[in-house]
């Protein structure tokens, strides 16, 4: 049941648009996803060596689950950072361009994270090494703020009305693509001898950036900005001066329930790719190998995942597939973890497979023409920026560092990891709720 409010979906985007090309439809869409795979890269480099990394060499001297504990709460930090970049890069990105916002994201992204492969350790410097790789965690989750909205609303705002759901979720699959990358990388040099792995062969995946930093831009320089934002400049009256202000005092339900969305979405599946590395390595006590194959296959395959449910959204609707996609990940929770406790590869890459392809897809798909889809041009770039990441502080930002604290409790209790499966289900239960009082908005929009 809806709460009463004036509904936005029928103006979010303009059906009366001369149709786009169908190559550059394509073209805009792939670029969008090829940027975000580069920045997503960025950014699953950072929780995979904090799972595996960070909590030796940058917090040596704690035993292993503090030194955990210490690694994923700088990974933390970057969420904080992600709606400040929202909001920064929402306001330009609403008020001079979609496209121009996009340079600088990549950049700040790429940068921080080819330092990172550049710091010294704690060995070399003592504090100043942890304090380093905070300051380029916060620049990664600053610039990652901002080329969400972005690079979700060059593909959505130029994709046939009828198509959004689909072509909003290319961008979405960069998220997969980057974690493909990510982890074919580091299990390429987690190969290596600790000794190796531990001296250099770690910082090889971060110094990797620089190059695709390069190609990244080179890619976004070739698309045209978005014709909606286009049609809004030439309309002077649309403009607004402050667009977050006008999101917030417009469409505050909204913003509400896009950040409700999120919580399962982006909670679980961090749940499923960074502590389930901890998890399988050094609670299982199983070669970090085996978790690292369980993401590549659930990378690939939730690459082709989420455009199908997308895809879906088109025809079903936006609400009852991201439902369903919240609700399996519910059903799934304690299941993910006896599958995990028996140890057998097989069934680790199943455990991790089958709930990031069934249910956080289902979510993830129609994502980004769900919540842009929920604000008008004049602020869709700040109010679906703001609620995407001030969500992710809640959400992911802390759910690796509370499913590791509740395995600590319940290691002690001897309940294992019974209570992470109970807080797997309470962020469903809150995604659920949230999308419940949505309008259902591919069905809203005039497509003709």
């Amino acid at each position: 049941m809806a709460l009463a409010e004036t509904p936005v979906a029928p103006q979010a985007i303009d059906p009366a648009l001369p149709p786009e090309d169908y190559s550059q439809i394509v073209k805009v869409a792939f670029a969008s996803m090829i940027g975000t795979s580069i920045e997503w890269y960025d950014y699953f480099l950072y929780g995979t060596a904090a799972a595996l990394v960070f909590n030796k060499l940058f917090f040596p001297s704690y035993d292993p689950l503090v030194g955990t504990l210490l690694a994923f709460a700088t990974f933390s930090l970057g969420f904080i950072a992600r709606p400040v970049g929202g909001i920064v890069f929402g306001h330009y990105g609403d008020k001079i361009g979609r496209k121009k916002m996009l340079y600088l994201t990549l950049m700040i992204m790429g940068l921080s994270t080819a330092c990172i492969g550049l710091l010294p350790t704690y060995a070399a410097i003592g504090i100043w090494a942890p304090i380093l790789l905070v300051g380029m965690r916060l620049l990664q989750g600053f610039g990652l703020g901002g080329e969400w909205g972005g690079a979700v609303l060059m593909a959505v705002e130029h994709a046939p009305a009828n198509r959004r759901g689909f072509y909003g979720s290319w961008p979405q699959l960069g998220a997969f693509v980057g974690l493909l990358l990510s982890t074919i990388v580091f299990r390429a040099v987690s190969k290596m001898p600790d000794s190796a792995f531990l001296s250099w062969g770690w910082r090889v995946p971060f110094l990797l950036s620089f190059i695709l930093v390069a190609i990244g831009i080179w890619i976004r320089l070739t698309v045209a900005e978005s014709p909606v934002f286009l049609k809004m400049k030439k309309n002077q009256k649309k403009e607004v001066k402050m667009p977050i202000i006008e999101a917030l005092t417009k469409h505050p339900k909204n913003i509400f329930i896009a950040m409700g969305a999120r919580f399962a979405e982006n909670g679980l599946f961090y749940v499923f790719t960074v502590f389930s590395l901890t998890y399988i390595s050094t609670y299982l006590k199983v070669p970090r190998v085996v978790g690292l194959n369980g993401l590549l296959w659930a990378a690939g395959i939730g690459i082709f995942s989420t455009a199908a449910w997308g895809a879906l959204s088109d025809v079903w609707g936006r609400r009852p597939i991201y439902m369903y996609g919240a609700i399996a990940c519910g059903v799934l929770a304690f299941p993910f973890f006896w599958m995990l406790g028996t140890k057998d590869p097989t069934m680790i890459t199943l455990a991790i497979v089958i709930p990031v392809v069934l249910g956080h897809s289902a979510m993830y798909g129609p994502q980004a023409s769900f919540l842009s889809e929920m604000f008008s041009a004049k602020v869709r770039y700040s109010g679906a920026s703001f609620g995407y990441q001030l969500a992710s502080i809640f959400a992911g930002g802390l759910s690796p560092l509370i499913a590791t604290w509740l395995l600590a409790v319940g290691v002690a209790s001897g309940k294992g990891p019974t209570y992470i499966a109970f807080y797997m289900i309470l962020l469903v239960v809150i995604t659920v709720v949230a999308v419940a009082f949505a309008k259902e908005t591919n069905k809203d929009v005039d497509i003709t």
